[in-house]
């Protein structure tokens, strides 16, 4: 007769969910539970981001189908890549995508430092209503409505202008600036400066207030003056916030803002004006090419996506600043 097999003494298979990981998901639905009044305020962005982000993106689909008005929503018949084939060969599509790459480019190079240097100066003011008085008027673009914004810069660049006005004065001739392809893109990257950079100040100004101030008591003991404490102190102190933004704006680069350049562009000057985003309402919504502009569009997201992964890796790489 066979002796009984032996007990074992391994404990029990947890598929892969160790003791220690139980734990930690057991602390962490005590921690919803007690706190539940606060997570049910997530309920809503959720929800959004649910049906206005994430639901849409089945749409895609008819990138590789033929869509027609009328029909299936998910398109008729499978093309593949037929419209990516498209937009490749088509020569209005690389003019709008140089442009956006310039357009993006400069928005880099000019609005998204401004924020940055607004925040140091405002950090420098010692009259507290002063800077109340540049921090609200600043921050006041922000607030306004696209349209209104938009107005305001055909008003002011108009033939009667007020800048027209004052060219006029010093005894200068008027400029069409709106029917001048050479001037869109210093007026829209003025106006971008002028709308965001107070508003984009704020988190280098929140960022700011957790600095040290022993380490600005130790640098004038040392010797430093406000521009060396400037570059080794308050930089550094906010160079985190920095990487996180210019992470995501260069995620955006080929997201060039689609309202303002829809507002103020037109024919005469659509060699320096016409984006991507403005290009894919004309072909998509006024031609009714759904399924091209979706091509372009999930091209468009991609190379997005590529980018900031390639900016974070690089940022973790070189800073050990990143996203995630």
């Amino acid at each position: 007769m066979k002796p009984l097999a032996e007990v074992s003494t391994h404990p029990p298979q947890d598929f892969g969910v160790t003791q220690e990981k139980r734990k930690q998901w057991i602390l962490k639905l005590k921690i919803v539970r007690k706190d539940w009044q606060l997570y049910s305020l997530l309920l809503l962005p959720i929800i959004y981001l649910v049906i206005f982000k994430y639901i849409p993106m089945i749409g895609n689909i008819i990138a590789f189908r033929r869509f027609m008005p009328g029909g299936s929503i998910f398109g008729e018949e499978w093309v593949g890549f037929h419209y990516f084939k498209m937009f490749v060969n088509d020569a209005a599509f690389w003019h709008v995508f140089k442009n956006t790459l310039m357009l993006s480019s400069l928005t880099l190079l000019f609005v998204f430092p401004a924020p940055i240097i607004i925040a140091l100066l405002l950090n420098e003011i010692k009259s507290t209503k002063f800077k109340k008085f540049v921090q609200t008027t600043s921050y006041l673009p922000h607030f306004l409505s696209m349209v209104i914004i938009s107005g305001m810069i055909l008003q002011l660049s108009a033939s009667n202008g007020a800048i027209n006005a004052l060219i006029q004065f010093f005894g200068g001739k008027p400029i069409l600036f709106m029917q001048d392809a050479n001037w869109f893109r210093p007026i829209y990257i003025a106006s971008e400066v002028w709308q965001t950079m107070g508003w984009g100040a704020i988190l280098y100004l929140a960022a700011l207030t957790n600095i040290d101030e022993s380490l600005y008591e130790a640098a004038k003991m040392d010797g430093a003056n406000r521009w060396k404490q400037t570059i080794h102190i308050t930089i550094p102190g906010i160079l985190p916030t920095i990487i996180v933004l210019l992470i995501l704006n260069i995620g955006n680069l080929l997201a060039v803002g689609f309202e303002k350049i829809l507002l103020i562009y037109n024919p005469l000057n659509y060699e320096t004006s016409d984006v991507i985003s403005t290009y894919l309402f004309r072909v998509g919504l006024q031609s009714s090419n759904f399924s091209y502009a979706t091509a372009i569009g999930l091209f468009e997201a991609i190379v997005g996506l590529v980018l900031v992964y390639s900016a974070n890796y690089f940022s973790k790489k070189f800073t050990d600043n990143g996203l995630w």
